[in-house]
């Protein structure tokens, strides 16, 4: 990332120069490193120079977990990736990583320097395993942690992906129909003079509108979607959408579940990387819904004055029936960490076949409704024909 810096040197000129550095607070550290006082800092407005560090989190940790097996140091490891990096962006990051391990610096501390590149989870995850020693074990852990993830958030999109094209295709043709095919047969009907029915006659007339004012018709429509874009944009709004989703109780039980088996994923491998009860559970609100962030708020309050984690969870229902005899077990065996990633696994299986009848459900009526508006579109164009073959007749 470009800057350019207003500075004074040493014999108290004032100097203007560009720096290449990870982000704003680095770019001050180099000034500084030069002798230079810093007056202003601003970033260059290219988008190049302003494109954001985006580190592959997980590719990241698997590149650092094989360079550590190999026998490198923690340093020798970063050096060797920032090396590699073709990326300038990202190669500034881990150099700025790495200068911060040269100057004693824990890994932990030069990541949470860079909040836009590595999430609080991350360094969370990376200082409880520092505190055990075991930090390719905990970098292990939130690959698997992360893949999981990726994995149920991809067969949820790719569930949507078949649905979302057939819907497309529908409103093509039917855009085609009313654009190009209705009004050809809206002219024939008025040379033949005939009167037609009043469902043809309407049709044809909204065909013959869309021809005429396509065009403004058209930037209407694509006003209409910017703006709904924006609307959905907003945080309030996709926090009513989801609140109403909520309530839908077909939808809204199994949207809990997802929040439940993310929050229980995310705290079990918190746990199990030697992070407090009380902080993963801080930690992880931000997965949860507004709606639920309460119950969690006071369930992790529960847990700070002592109660048992199980009981937390299920009096402030953040649990199903099986959750919560399983967590019951986990407290009972010392191993809670294990235990609500098994939780979340078993949420898994039941999102997923849960997602797999929608699919088939949803498949088969999006064709029906489909095909039922096209096939009225054209049982109306071709209603007045049968009338006339009719009364040839």
């Amino acid at each position: 990332m470009q800057f350019r810096a207003k500075a004074l040197d040493s014999n108290r000129g004032v100097l203007i120069c560009p720096v290449t550095a990870a982000d704003e607070t680095d770019a001050r550290r180099q000034l500084v490193e030069r002798g230079l006082q810093v007056i202003t800092l601003t970033a260059s407005r290219s988008w190049r120079q302003t494109k954001k560090a985006r580190v592959p989190l997980v590719n990241f940790t698997q590149e650092l977990v094989a360079l550590l097996d190999a026998g490198l140091s923690l340093t020798e490891s970063i050096e060797t990736l920032s090396e590699k990096e073709a990326d300038i962006a990202v190669r500034r990051t881990l150099e700025q990583i790495r200068n911060r391990l040269f100057e004693g610096k824990t890994l932990s501390a030069s990541l949470a320097e860079l909040p836009g590149s590595f999430p609080q989870l991350y360094v969370a995850t990376v200082r409880a395993s520092e505190r055990s020693g075991a930090i390719r074990e905990a970098l292990s852990r939130y690959v698997t942690y992360q893949q999981q993830v990726d994995l149920l958030r991809k067969s949820l999109v790719n569930a949507s992906i078949y649905p979302a094209v057939l819907t497309v295709a529908g409103i093509l043709v039917t855009v085609f129909l009313m654009v190009y095919v209705v009004p050809r047969f809206s002219g024939v009907y008025e040379d033949l003079g005939s009167e037609l029915p009043f469902a043809s006659r309407m049709l044809m007339n909204w065909g013959q509108l869309l021809q005429a004012h396509g065009f403004v018709i058209f930037l209407l429509f694509a006003a209409l979607c910017s703006a709904a874009g924006y609307t959905f944009s907003r945080t309030q709004t996709r926090a009513a959408i989801g609140r109403q989703i909520a309530r839908i109780p077909l939808f809204g039980a199994q949207l809990r579940t997802y929040q439940l088996a993310r929050l229980y994923r995310t705290v079990g491998m918190l746990l199990r990387g030697g992070t407090p009860a009380v902080s993963a559970f801080d930690m992880s609100a931000g997965l949860l819904s507004a709606a639920l962030r309460p119950s969690l708020a006071a369930a992790t309050q529960a847990v700070r004055e002592g109660q048992s984690i199980a009981n937390s969870l299920q009096h402030h229902m953040l649990t199903t029936p099986v959750a919560a005899r399983m967590l019951r077990v986990g407290e009972r065996s010392g191993n809670m960490g294990e235990m609500m990633e098994r939780i979340a696994a078993f949420y898994d299986d039941e999102l997923g076949r849960w997602v797999q009848f929608m699919t088939r459900l949803i498949e088969p009526v999006l064709m029906t409704i489909i095909g039922l508006i096209i096939g009225v579109i054209v049982v109306l164009m071709y209603f007045p024909i049968f009338e006339l073959a009719g009364s040839i007749k």
